[in-house]
């Protein structure tokens, strides 16, 4: 027998089988609140301080900029590298042998990620920030400070007829991803957002969390409500990749995806078919490509976990780039929501591709993130500015109406 003492006044008692029973009941009900965010718990088996590289790829030699000047932009693919700082690049590059796609890249600036509320923003402000051009409170997803609905840029290149396509490495229904296309007060609010999708009309979207689309607590199942509406629906790599429909899903996993090395590049696969499916519209089309685990890397202080995650974002990024040198139209833009790990590079050899790093934190920074650029517009990001201006810069690029 136990007792339980609240306020020093009502004393309750309780057995072992009340004890049990009490705390299977408080972890059922809170499972659904943080069953997206598990990830913060993931480690690797590998030294979590160092990586040694295994995993080359060859980053692609960029064409000289020849854009004139004032040249506007047909198509812009926003890639999202969440929790990638500075030194996450850096890392990538050094364990890439000296070379990156996002390196690469001609143009580059810094974006300050402060939420309206916090000097250390979430992924949901975050996101918000980049989608919507407002900074708002953490937690907050497509609203303002004060709760009004924003329009983000999946929405106003809806509204002028171009096509969009969002792609990212973790459920769809995570912050980064619906901060493009939802309004909810809270991230955790995972079946509303995922109904969300359905009052848009994004043409290609891909990623994880097939649960909160299929097996809803409402008992809805929107595949169905997809499927009528002329969308491919479709639930692993090869499927996405020989689809032949014009407009397509692709719920790959429940919740998230594997990690990087268990995704047989998921991510440049279907960053190349989501291109093969817009570029048909002669108007244009936006895309955004979230390399979602580059932050749960951070949050593990997992160095091998952060550089095999933005490796694999700098391959989906090649596959944009090759068919942005090809197009001559198309804008490419790399950056993140925020740093996570305050990660420091201690070591590192670009000739042996080894690594070795220390961290200040398991949690997010306030620290300024990296832009990259290459394209028409490209000129623009240069400098240090507020995150919510990448938004305004691609807004004016694309010619969309921003209200």
């Amino acid at each position: 027998m136990f007792f339980v003492v609240l306020r020093h006044e009502t004393i309750f008692f309780l057995t072992m089988k009340q004890i049990s029973l009490l705390v299977i009941a408080i972890l059922f009900c809170s499972s659904p609140i943080f069953a997206q965010e598990e990830y913060m718990y993931q480690s690797s088996a590998d030294s979590l301080r160092r990586y040694e590289n295994k995993r080359y790829h060859n980053a692609l030699t960029i064409t000289p900029l020849t854009f004139p000047a004032g040249k506007l932009p047909k198509n812009v693919i926003l890639f999202i590298g969440d929790g990638m700082g500075l030194a996450q690049v850096f890392a990538a590059q050094t364990a890439n042998l000296g070379a990156l796609n996002i390196t690469n890249l001609p143009v580059s600036g810094f974006s300050m990620t402060q939420s309206a509320n916090d000097y250390i923003t979430d992924s949901a402000a975050g996101g918000t920030a980049l989608a919507c051009g407002k900074k708002t409170n953490n937690g907050a997803i497509g609203i303002d400070e004060h709760g009004n609905a924003l329009k983000s840029l999946v929405h106003l290149s809806e509204n002028k007829g171009l096509s969009t396509g969002i792609v990212c490495t973790c459920a769809l229904t995570h912050a980064t991803p619906a901060s493009f296309v939802t309004h909810q007060k809270s991230r955790k609010m995972y079946e509303p957002i995922a109904e969300d999708f359905l009052d848009t009309d994004i043409d290609v979207f891909i990623g994880g969390g097939s649960n909160y689309f299929m097996k809803r607590k409402d008992g809805k199942n929107l595949v169905d409500s997809l499927k009528t509406r002329k969308y491919d629906v479709v639930y692993n790599i090869h499927d996405i990749q020989t689809s032949r429909a014009d407009k397509l899903v692709g719920l790959l996993d429940t919740v998230h995806l594997p990690r990087a090395e268990h995704r047989n590049d998921m991510l440049s696969k279907s960053v190349t078919k989501a291109i093969k499916i817009l570029k048909y519209n002669k108007t244009g089309f936006f895309m955004m490509v979230e390399g979602s685990q580059i932050d749960w890397g951070g949050h593990a202080n997992d160095t091998h976990y952060i550089v095999n995650e933005t490796l694999d974002m700098d391959k989906a990024v090649g596959e944009a780039l090759e068919f942005a040198m090809r197009d001559g139209n198309t804008l490419i833009i790399v950056t993140a929501d925020h740093e996570t790990g305050g990660m420091a590079l201690m070591k590192g050899d670009s000739a042996t591709g080894k690594i070795e790093a220390a961290y200040t934190r398991d949690d997010h920074t306030g620290s300024p993130v990296p832009v990259f650029a290459y394209g028409p517009g490209a000129e623009l990001f240069t400098g240090m500015y507020q995150n919510t201006e990448i938004f305004n810069k691609i807004v004016n690029l694309l010619q969309l109406k921003s209200k």
